[in-house]
């Protein structure tokens, strides 16, 4: 009888996720089935915090990888949590239990000359011949990739630049990041004089006034992160460096790590990446390491030749 009281709550649960919550199909079947491995293990109805311990020490011996176990808790948690709402159990067991430990994995790096040889591939098709509209098109590339390595920005935060960014006196550029918050950045000249360029063709291509630096006739005004990040594997691909490895992220993870073996600064990429916390910009502390590893090897009096 509990067994069925227990899958009878599942399904309230769910109704609930799709009702209130507005959750896609997918996403409520995931934690149908999530929810009824649990069921099938445990008595939803009785379960005790011991009781869900055991369940995720069970499907980690089961092979479940930590993302795996982290969810089915997150999914067990979030039904405790709605039952003891709605009066249906008195206490919530999940609520005291913390998640697996999950390893954070580093951040895909590439080297300075690769980054060298991509801009200078995106430099030299932004100079060819062609119809307007592929010079345009290819001048936008190059602006967007020289802006991006100058400064680190977020995918979104670069697409959604305002044309006022590219005003000429400028040396630095103010962003709205994460929470809406503002923050300065400093351009190159390089980023500059890409900008001057693509908008020196934007005007001889008499296109329509837009608040927007990298307009699109889409509804958010602006070029889409999609369609950047397509543009951006058909040229790594036309410079015969790995288009799977390749992405605007990795661009902004080359910006930090190449900043920092270069003798930057923890808290000073924090602040030019927007990190709000300084836990987040430590996945780069691989760097530094490498980095004091290598001043021990080749400074240090008694080091081996």
């Amino acid at each position: 009888m509990s067994r069925d009281k227990g899958h009878s709550w599942i399904e309230l649960f769910l109704d609930m996720l799709s009702a209130e919550r507005g959750a896609a199909a997918n996403t409520i079947e995931a934690y149908r089935r999530d929810l009824t491995d649990f069921a099938e293990q445990a008595s939803i109805v009785t379960a005790s915090s011991d009781s869900i311990r055991e369940y995720i020490a069970g499907i980690s011996a089961r092979g479940f990888a930590a993302s795996s176990q982290a969810r089915r808790l997150s999914a067990i948690r979030q039904l405790y949590r709605f039952l003891y709402a709605e009066g249906y159990r008195t206490d919530d067991p999940a609520a005291a239990l913390a998640g697996p430990k999950r390893s954070r994995p580093l951040p895909k790096v590439i080297s300075t000359s690769s980054v060298d040889h991509l801009l200078g591939t995106a430099r030299a098709d932004a100079q060819r011949e062609g119809s307007m509209a592929e010079r345009l098109r290819r001048a936008r590339l190059y602006c967007l990739l020289e802006v991006l390595y100058a400064t680190g920005l977020r995918v979104s935060e670069l697409v959604a630049l305002p044309i006022a960014a590219a005003r000429q006196d400028t040396r630095m550029i103010v962003v709205r990041g994460k929470g809406n918050k503002e923050r300065l950045v400093p351009l190159n000249n390089a980023a500059k004089e890409a900008m001057k360029d693509y908008l020196a063709l934007r005007e001889e291509a008499e296109l329509a006034k837009s608040r927007w630096l990298f307009p699109s006739f889409g509804e958010s005004g602006h070029l889409t992160r999609q369609h950047f990040a397509r543009d951006l594997k058909a040229l790594t691909a036309n410079a015969g460096l790995r288009a799977d490895k390749m992405s605007p992220h990795v661009l902004r993870h080359a910006f930090a790590s190449h900043l920092l073996q270069n003798g930057a600064d923890l808290r000073s990429v924090q602040t030019l990446l927007g990190h709000a916390d300084i836990s987040t910009t430590q996945i780069y502390t691989h760097v530094l390491e490498e980095r004091l590893k290598s001043l021990v090897r080749d400074l240090h009096p008694l080091a081996e030749k």
